[in-house]
C-alpha cells in the first residue's frame, strides 16, 4: 500500500516508522511545508519520497493528516477534492468536532475517517519519532456511521497495526472526554511553569532543586504552542468547563490551607487517590 503522510513530524514520522516497520505500507510519501523536517524524514528513512500536495495526494492508497488541527480544517477539504472513490483519508487531529465539520457536506466526506491515537509527548519533529510510541495505547475513531465501509475498514486495519485498541465514539463526546484527560493537563502544566518563573527568579536554582515530581508535572510546558494554542481554540467550552472545575479545586486545596483545616486537606488528598485504581488498571 502507497501512503501519503502530510505533515512528518512527531506523530506523522511515528506512524510511518511503524506502518514500515509492520509492511503495512510499501511505500511513503511526505508532504511538509517545513523543508527540513522533509529532509530529516528522509534521511531518517521515515519516508520514501518527497512530494508535492497534489501529486503526493493523487499517488497514495491511503493519505495520512498529521498537521496541527486548525491546519487540518483547511487542508482535509482540499485532500477530498483530490482523491477518487478508492482513495481514503484519516487524520490524527487532538480534537475532532471542528474537522469532521469541515468536511460535513463534502461529495467525498465518507472516503475520511475521523481518527486520534492518544499518544504525545512534549517533543516536535521527524527526530523525535518512535516506532513503538503507539503500542498498547487506545486510539479513537470518531462518527464511524459516515465513513464508507471500506474505508472505515482499511483505517482500523492500520489502527490495529500501530498496535493500538480501537475505541469509537462521536466527535463531540471525544472533544469533552479529550478535555478532561489531556487538554487541562496541559494547561495545568503551563500554568505550572508561569507560576514558578514569576516566583523563582533564580534558573540555578529550579535546576539544582528541581525533583523528578516536578519535572514530570511541567513537562508538558515544554510542548510547542503552535499545536497546543489550536487545540484550545478549537475544543474552546469543553476545555473551559474542565478548567472551571480545576479551579474550584484549586480553591478547596487552599481555602484548607488558609483555615489551617488540615483534616479536609486529608480528604482532597485520600479522593484524589482514587485515580490511581483507574491508571493502574
Amino acid at each position: 500500500m502507497k501512503i501519503s503522510i502530510i505533515g512528518v513530524g512527531l506523530i506523522g514520522g511515528s506512524i510511518a516508522l511503524k506502518l514500515k516497520q509492520k509492511n503495512t505500507a510499501d511505500f511513503i510519501y511526505g508532504i511538509d511545508s517545513n523543508i527540513d523536517n522533509l529532509a530529516d524524514a528522509l534521511q531518517l528513512n521515515i519516508i520514501n519520497e518527497k512530494a508535492d500536495f497534489k501529486t503526493g495526494i493523487e499517488s497514495a492508497d491511503l493519505i495520512i493528516i498529521a498537521v496541527p488541527v486548525d491546519s487540518a480544517v483547511k487542508i482535509l477539504p482540499q485532500v477530498l477534492d483530490l482523491i477518487s472513490d478508492h482513495q481514503t483519508v484519516m487524520d490524527v487531529g487532538s480534537t475532532k468536532s471542528g474537522i469532521v465539520k469541515s468536511v460535513e457536506n463534502h461529495p467525498k466526506r465518507s472516503r475520511f475517517v475521523a481518527f486520534h491515537p492518544m499518544w504525545g509527548t512534549e517533543n516536535h519533529g521527524p527526530k523525535s519519532a518512535v516506532a513503538a510510541s503507539f503500542s498498547g495505547k487506545a486510539g479513537v475513531i470518531c462518527d464511524r456511521e459516515k465513513s464508507a465501509k471500506d474505508a472505515l475498514e482499511l483505517v482500523e486495519s492500520v489502527v490495529l497495526d500501530l498496535d493500538m485498541h480501537i475505541i469509537h465514539m462521536s466527535a463531540e463526546d471525544h472533544d469533552i472526554h479529550t478535555a478532561y484527560i489531556s487538554h487541562i493537563s496541559h494547561i495545568t502544566s503551563y500554568a505550572l511553569a508561569n507560576t514558578v518563573l514569576e516566583k523563582e527568579k533564580e534558573e540555578e536554582t529550579i535546576f539544582q532543586l528541581a525533583s523528578s515530581g516536578f519535572s514530570s508535572t511541567v513537562r508538558l510546558a515544554k510542548s510547542h504552542p503552535e499545536m497546543w494554542l489550536p487545540i484550545f481554540k478549537q475544543n474552546k467550552e469543553n476545555v473551559l468547563d474542565a478548567l472551571n472545575e480545576h479551579i474550584s479545586q484549586l480553591r478547596k486545596f487552599k481555602s484548607a490551607l488558609e483555615k489551617d483545616n488540615f483534616e479536609f486537606l486529608e480528604e482532597l488528598i485520600t479522593n484524589a487517590n482514587k485515580i490511581r485504581g483507574i491508571l493502574d488498571k
